[in-house]
């Protein structure tokens, strides 16, 4: 038994002074997480509308990646990186969360390959493959990604042109469970054509970024057999936007244009996702966002996300649909790791259906907390919370305590990170 034991462990150890196992540069450890604990009238922390009215003190989930990237050749200009995520996420009840009962959600969330230094006389230009999180463009305060088409695919990026650089990707995002009764085929294969030009600079202190993303529904034979929701078609998303330096932060302004199953982002916050759950053939949709973070002082700063989106026949029900969405938040900050910030979030969205009736939702978030963070910076991160949260459906939609009142309390305490 001891030899055996004294065999595995010399083969261990060869194996990991190999360097195919470890990379040139090392293991690269990146993350993110948020987790809390929280009370209301609902129990735990009542969630509402987080996306519309910001997600400071108004959410309820744990949740983390973890990423691990590695530099596994490298020769002169040329270098091979791989890059992994996996991630969690759960409601947060429990000591021990698994997928047994449930309790938690596991997923793998990247993993791919990035080549440099094959494109002649383009050092930073990269050849990928894999599945990955594609050029993500967030808006941190309401919790979500405007312009998102990420899963997997292949793709050159940053390959340089004129004053900019161009990115092109192939990407596939398939629409889920369309419908049960086409045997096992309840999936329908989208594929995203994915072009972006961003790095032109029209003045000083301005950037700005451009693309078009071209989404094809691919059904098989049984399905174009069965028709239906299988004969989505194809849609177009347009994507442009330009940033200012401004008293030392940015403001940044993008428009956006959408037709067929991808119209319904530009009233649902989406970033591309392809509707194929409902009959969006002659669905169009506008979005209008404008969002910033301004240093005021030297203590005080806002952060603010304001969204305008209108949207057509998106299904055979509504006629039109429009989103207003405003929120800011303002940090000051009392000491290098001390600091007060507020929230305040509002929204108002409407449905004009095709018989003439109405569906309106409108809700109210405001919030205080006491953060400790790692530095004065407005994004400081790790950062611990104490909030209290005060929640308003100000259309009496009775989204609280059970169903029987339009608003509630939130109290809690929450940490975030990233890494």
């Amino acid at each position: 038994m001891n030899t055996k034991l004294h065999t595995v462990a010399v083969a261990l150890a060869l194996a990991l002074s190999s360097g195919s196992v470890f990379a040139v540069d090392g293991i690269d450890f990146h993350g993110y997480f948020r987790s809390g604990v929280g009370a209301s009238s609902d129990g735990g922390i009542a969630e509402y509308q987080k996306n519309k009215v910001g997600r400071l003190g108004n959410e309820a989930d744990t949740y983390g990646e973890i990423e691990l990237g590695s530099e596994v050749y490298k020769k002169n200009d040329v270098s091979f990186y791989l890059d992994t995520m996996v991630s969690m996420v759960s409601d947060g009840s429990n000591d021990s969360e698994s997928t047994l009962n449930d309790d938690a959600q596991f997923g793998l969330r990247q993993l791919n390959l990035q080549i440099k230094g094959l494109i002649p006389n383009d050092p930073n230009a990269v050849i990928w493959g894999g599945k990955r999180y594609y050029q993500r463009h967030d808006l941190h305060i309401i919790d979500t990604k405007y312009w998102n088409i990420s899963g997997s695919g292949a793709g050159i990026e940053n390959y340089s042109f004129g004053p900019g650089a161009v990115s092109v990707a192939w990407i596939r995002g398939d629409g889920n469970d369309v419908d049960y009764r086409v045997d096992n085929d309840n999936d329908l294969n989208v594929n995203y054509i994915d072009v972006r030009y961003a790095g032109l600079k029209p003045w000083s202190g301005a950037w700005t970024e451009f693309g078009v993303d071209y989404a094809m529904p691919n059904p098989t034979n049984k399905q174009k057999e069965y028709g239906g929701l299988y004969d989505a078609e194809n849609g177009v998303m347009l994507t442009g936007e330009i940033s200012q330096d401004m008293f030392g932060g940015y403001n940044k302004t993008v428009l956006q244009y959408a037709n067929k199953g991808l119209a319904q982002n530009m009233i649902s916050q989406g970033g591309g996702w392809y509707d194929v759950w409902h009959n969006t053939e002659d669905a169009t949709g506008y979005r209008l966002i404008n969002t910033g973070l301004i240093p005021i002082t030297e203590k005080f700063s806002l952060n603010h996300v304001l969204t305008w989106g209108s949207a057509d026949k998106t299904n055979d029900q509504i006629n039109d649909s429009s989103l207003l969405s405003l929120v800011g938040r303002g940090q000051y900050q009392f000491t290098q790791y001390v600091r007060a910030i507020g929230e305040v979030g509002t929204f108002y969205q409407k449905d004009n259906n095709k018989d003439g009736s109405h569906y309106k939702q409108a809700g109210q978030k405001y919030t205080l907390a006491l953060g400790l963070a790692d530095g004065p910076e407005f994004m400081s991160r790790p950062e611990l919370r104490v909030f209290a949260s005060y929640l308003n459906d100000s259309e009496d939609g009775k989204s609280f305590k059970d169903g029987t009142a339009n608003n509630t309390w939130n109290f809690g305490v929450q940490v975030e990170a990233w890494w």
